[in-house]
């Protein structure tokens, strides 16, 4: 098979299962970002029980492969009667995966905002849930874009780990193609590119947002 009949073959294929791993990055994104701003939430304002178990959360999800991760929601939740889809399994892994990663960049960044800006808050009769809200949360935020900008472009990588269960997300469909053509190095070279191409997109997206949450001059 040459290159072009090659092309002409695959490249329907791979570009279907590029849309099944937006669609695990971009819901993973922002279903991370919902859950860590609540562990973030919970840490920072130190309630108790809850940030001592947040904790533990984040400790546990970085500590552990995002492999195994997916064969314990996978195979091993079925065990105890929950059961998922392969889709909202491979989702959900992702999810608590990269929310943990999330919820620390977000901490650190609220952390890195000055005490006197919480002084400040306090001085003009906020509550410090109005402070973190109104005062701190912002600045914090844009801090925190390039590392979570970091986080995004690193999943679009992990999305590759959900072809263990099954999902045909890009890995599992160029491993397909190659079954068929037996032409391995064109087609991980296309998916390779592809890889890098929506990495390129997303940091395109990373210095949008820097440039609009930027302080102004």
């Amino acid at each position: 098979m040459d290159l072009i009949a090659l092309f002409e073959f695959a490249a329907p294929v791979m570009l279907k299962a590029t849309g099944y791993t937006l669609l695990f990055a971009v819901s993973a994104m922002v279903l991370g970002l919902a859950l860590a701003s609540i562990v973030a939430l919970l840490r920072v304002l130190q309630v108790p029980v809850l940030a001592q178990a947040a904790a533990v959360y984040v400790s546990a999800m970085r500590g552990t492969p995002l492999l195994v991760q997916v064969f314990l929601v996978y195979y091993g939740l079925p065990s105890v009667g929950i059961e998922f889809t392969p889709v909202t399994a491979g989702i959900l892994a992702l999810t608590l995966n990269v929310a943990a990663y999330l919820s620390e960049s977000l901490r650190g960044a609220v952390l890195g905002v000055p005490q006197g800006q919480w002084m400040a808050g306090t001085s003009l009769g906020l509550t410090r849930i109005q402070t973190l809200r109104h005062v701190v949360a912002p600045q914090a935020l844009r801090m925190a874009v390039p590392s979570l900008s970091n986080s995004l472009i690193s999943l679009i990588k992990d999305t590759s780990l959900v072809s263990v269960i099954a999902v045909t997300e890009l890995m599992l469909a160029t491993k397909e193609l190659i079954s068929t053509t037996f032409q391995p190095f064109p087609l991980y070279l296309g998916a390779a590119g592809i890889y890098w191409v929506l990495s390129l997109l997303f940091e395109r997206v990373q210095r949008f947002m820097e440039r609009r949450l930027a302080f102004p001059h």
